[in-house]
């Protein structure tokens, strides 16, 4: 019956085996005419199965040269990117839709599993080969690893934790000689069979790192973890999901369960297979005030029932109202403190529940400062902000202060103001805690009804400096349809600073992922972190398989001191010279893969260059 025992043992090995089947994929490559100079460096590790695991580098040797004029110090966005291939334009050939995989030509572009990779682009303003990708770092054996999220931010001497959705695995990166990556180590499903499906990463200052995985342990049935918690799960990228802590290499240190004892909200919270003990324990963004001892993940989904394509959601009671706060004064024995329930608000329709204001609470993120203890989480169906002024508080009390409707015509003017099914990814605090940032994908046509025409998606900035001054007494909330629509009618209510467009025009095209540049250049010539960020870098894809795609664009956005937003005109794709950099291209460093998806990005700096 339990995780130890010799017959479960095997049941679990031979599960893992099935999930690493597709490293035996082999895919060849190499340097094209687009890419004719390309020096190639290896870093391999032996993980834990006694295999050897790598990083490839693949540096552009023009771009690079270029890369490194003297006394020119260097700021790189990496992109944590996967390749396209047939089973990721499935959903979109089978609704009869002009995917990726075919152009519209009936000609296969890239049918085959290619490997996945991180992108290092030049982001250092004013560069002459700012905008160009100098380096792509593909990781093997595996393929098919679905790259899904890193950490949120970047700091001076950070492992880069990466994870690989489909894989079940993490990556760890040695970024200190930028632009050539090192691996550091990986994480296998047989290293976390209490959890699967890696999601984000949250790192601390003695560089350890925490990571949701959404995902139930490995194998349906009892699981006994370390710290003595016995769960019973549905299996692998089912329920409940688990909070995994590494080392700076990608080693584990401690699984926890994110599962309450006596289960959750029956009615709020469906399981598919059913589970004795109902569970919404599927986290999925993560962020910590180590100040305060004190964690929170947001819990978004059952994640097989997105990774599963073509299948649909048969309840919206898949997708989760709660946010989960944990006491981490012992790091490696994280205590779950509370389990929150986000209320719906003047929107919601109970014809509708998977557009109620409280679903689908897909990210949280943390105030900064000493002097305040709040947190904000977002839903991506449900569409609106939600905010609690204290995370250490027994039971946090989280109210709605703003819906994504109130900045839908602020992004375009093409657009309605119903936040409902916004499609609301990467939210974020600025370090200063005056901004919060948000990206949305957008409302996809048809998605509130068959005369729905859906809603252009981009980048808005909120002022929160009122509501965050107003302490525990705060007064706004959103109760109306006009407040939904137009913004809260209380002083302290946060107001839209800054709102763009990503593919106007286009519903449900926007970013769905982003991260803000924390480098400024110092008049020693060294970079620097800030508290005020002017850049913001943002992309513009999900997950295939769930049908909501993108169009794979990475975008910069500037960021006024006010807050207002325009997007970079001079970060530019280098085949198309069209604005933002095109992951539907032919040809990489690596070989003419075609199509790759970029999911989520970081600003980083070399070792040398940053003080």
């Amino acid at each position: 019956m339990l995780s130890n025992s010799p017959r479960r043992r095997k049941v679990l090995t031979s599960t893992v085996a099935a999930v690493l089947a597709v490293g035996a994929v082999t895919y060849t490559g190499g340097s094209t005419a687009a890419y004719a100079d390309v020096r190639t460096t290896t870093d391999s590790r032996t993980a834990s199965d006694g295999k050897q695991y790598w990083v490839k580098n693949h540096l552009v040797t023009g771009a690079v040269e270029r890369a490194a004029e003297p006394g020119q110090r260097k700021k790189w966005l990496l992109v944590w990117a996967g390749d396209e291939n047939i089973a990721d334009t499935l959903v979109k050939d089978v609704k009869n839709l002009p995917g990726s995989l075919t152009g519209g030509l009936g000609k296969v572009v890239n049918a085959l599993p290619g490997p996945d990779f991180l992108a290092v682009i030049d982001a250092t303003e004013g560069s002459p080969s700012y905008g160009k990708v100098v380096n792509t770092a593909t990781v093997g054996p595996l393929v098919e690893n679905e790259p899904h999220h890193m950490q949120y931010v970047w700091h001076k001497g950070d492992t880069v934790y990466a994870g690989a959705l489909f894989a079940a695995a993490t990556y760890a990166f040695d970024v200190s000689a930028l632009p050539e990556l090192k691996l550091k180590g990986i994480s296998l499903p047989t290293n976390t069979l209490g959890g699967s499906v890696p999601d984000a990463y949250w790192t601390l200052k003695d560089g350890t790192a925490y990571g949701t995985y959404m995902g139930g342990p490995v194998v349906p049935g009892p699981y006994l973890y370390a710290n003595g918690q016995t769960v019973v799960g549905n299996g692998f990228a089912g329920s409940p999901g688990a909070l995994i802590r590494f080392d700076r290499d990608g080693r584990v240190l401690s699984q926890t369960s994110a599962a309450t004892p006596q289960g959750d909200n029956a009615k709020l919270c469906a399981n598919l297979p059913q589970l004795a003990q109902p569970t919404c324990a599927n986290p999925h963004g993560i962020q910590a005030r180590e100040d305060l001892n004190t964690l929170i993940t947001s819990d978004y989904a059952e994640p097989r029932n997105i990774i599963l394509d073509p299948v649909k959601q048969p309840s919206p009671y898949l997708r989760r109202p709660t946010v989960r706060t944990w006491d981490i004064t012992d790091r490696d024995n994280p205590r779950l403190r509370a389990v929150s329930y986000l209320q719906d608000g003047p929107r919601a329709d109970p014809a509708d529940p998977l557009h109620a204001e409280s679903r689908a609470v897909m990210e949280t993120t943390v105030t900064n400062l000493p002097g305040h203890k709040g947190a904000f989480a977002q839903t991506m169906q449900g569409g609106a902000v939600h905010y609690t002024p204290d995370i250490t508080a027994p039971e946090p009390r989280w109210v709605e202060v703003f819906d994504d409707g109130a900045a839908s015509k602020a992004i375009f003017a093409g657009n309605d103001s119903n936040g409902g099914g916004s499609n609301g990814g990467w939210i974020q605090t600025s370090p200063d805690d005056r901004f919060l940032y948000r990206a949305i994908s957008g409302r996809g046509k048809g998605a509130l009804g068959p005369n729905d025409p859906g809603a252009t998606g981009g980048v808005y900035v909120l002022n929160i400096e009122k509501l965050l001054a107003a302490g525990t007494d705060f007064k706004c909330r959103i109760d109306t349809l006009a407040e939904a629509q137009n913004g809260g009618a209380e002083a302290d209510c946060p107001t839209v600073a800054g709102a763009v467009p990503i593919n106007a025009g286009t519903p449900a095209a926007g970013p769905h992922w982003g991260a803000y540049d924390n480098f400024e250049l110092g008049e020693d010539g060294f970079y620097h972190e800030t508290s005020s960020p002017r850049r913001l870098a943002v992309s513009n894809y999900f997950v295939a398989r769930s049908g909501l795609d993108g169009d794979h664009k990475v975008n910069v956005v500037k960021v006024a001191p006010d807050g207002k937003l325009t997007v970079d005109q001079d970060f530019r794709d280098e085949f198309s010279g069209q604005v933002g950099i095109n992951f539907n291209r032919r040809d990489w460093p690596h070989g003419a893969f075609g199509n790759a998806k970029p999911h989520s990005e970081l600003f980083v700096v070399a070792d040398a260059d940053v003080k």
